[in-house]
């Protein structure tokens, strides 16, 4: 996939888009004013949602009265060109359940605008780590359900895609989540095309938000599949513990989350200390120590050592239908393919940047 990208003038962007994607792309094209219309002229009271990247409105699409996320990137914000191409083509040619839906974009002079379909419950952020005293916490099954839709997400751009695609930006605010708390992966203005026949992995500026990139990626710009693995580790730790994975509120020695667990997984006594307080207690302890075994593995520091996303979704089905059939034996498949978290070696959410 080549791109002239921040080269190529405004108006002959959706040209750009039709050139590089060989004519595949069906995402809608938006006139600036169809959006302005549907979203009361960028009303503050349709916004929803704010970011390094711009602002996200709620809008109503009129004719066919159909509710659109429309994502407005800032002109002048980390975003360019580049970033807004890559989203389109690659949402435009990748189609999955866990994949949020592009409708359609806007290239009308230098608006870069991306629509969507609406997720009414927002993010995974607002329901784990942004959750209000009066809002209801996610429950155990809930968040074991949102794991696994997410690493399906993940399985699909690894293994399914072709060539691979590596996602480079996995965090709880990118995870959005449907009327049902069914995840999607949205924003990918961040992701690469992955290494193709015998290459290994793909070098490129290091890029992400901190406390979610894989150490291997962010010391020496070679990216994998792998990376991905990795930061999947530390938002399903975020899911089991309800922490960020960078939280300057906090004590020094838990400001990373990473960091603070590492020593936890070593004493199955303090397993328990890892629960989010906000569970009360409800949760089966064997699926707490499968989880955690699952997310330490996802953590380890060697990326070889990992497993692949496949095996992770494999887990997480088994941890899922331990929830539902809680008599079931201990002795199962995940427990036997999953080692101990005490085998794990390691290494302020931001908007992604360079490392």
């Amino acid at each position: 996939m080549s791109m002239r990208t921040d080269s190529c003038k405004p108006k002959f962007i959706a040209d750009e888009i039709l050139r590089i994607g060989n004519k595949n792309i069906v995402a809608r094209v938006f006139t600036f004013r169809e959006l302005a219309s549907a979203t009361k002229n960028f009303n503050a009271e349709c916004l929803v949602g704010e970011g390094g990247f711009g602002r996200v409105y709620k809008g109503r699409l009129q004719g066919i009265d159909q509710e659109i996320a429309v994502k407005q990137l800032d002109r002048n914000g980390l975003q360019g060109n580049r970033e807004f191409l890559v989203e389109v083509l690659m949402l435009s040619l990748l189609h999955h359940p866990n994949l949020v839906n592009l409708l359609g974009y806007c290239a009308d002079g230098d608006q870069r605008i991306l629509v969507y379909e609406y997720m009414p419950l927002g993010s995974l952020e607002d329901h784990l780590l942004d959750i209000s005293p009066n809002k209801r916490p996610l429950d155990w099954n809930t968040r074991i359900k949102i794991a696994e839709g997410a690493a399906k997400g993940l399985e699909y751009l690894h293994d399914t895609a072709d060539p691979p695609v590596i996602y480079r930006d996995f965090k709880a605010s990118n995870i959005l989540l449907d009327e049902d708390y069914n995840p999607k992966l949205s924003d990918f203005g961040l992701a690469k095309v992955g290494p193709v026949g015998d290459r290994s992995h793909v070098s490129t500026r290091v890029m992400g938000t901190y406390g979610y990139c894989a150490p291997e990626y962010a010391m020496t710009g070679q990216l994998t599949t792998m990376s991905d693995v990795y930061s999947f580790g530390v938002v399903f730790l975020e899911i089991i513990t309800g922490r960020r994975a960078i939280d300057t509120a906090k004590p020094t020695c838990e400001q990373h989350l990473v960091d603070w667990a590492q020593p936890l997984f070593k004493d199955k006594k303090k397993f328990m200390q890892m629960a989010d307080p906000l569970l009360d207690g409800r949760y089966p302890m064997k699926g707490l120590y499968q989880a955690l075994a699952i997310a330490a593995m996802c953590l380890q520091e060697e990326a070889s050592t990992r497993p692949l996303i496949s095996d992770v979704v494999t887990a997480l089905e088994y941890v899922a239908l331990d929830n539902n059939h809680p008599e079931s034996s201990s002795k199962d498949a995940m427990t036997q393919s999953m080692p101990s978290p005490e085998r794990r070696s390691s290494g302020d959410e931001t908007e992604p940047h360079e490392l």
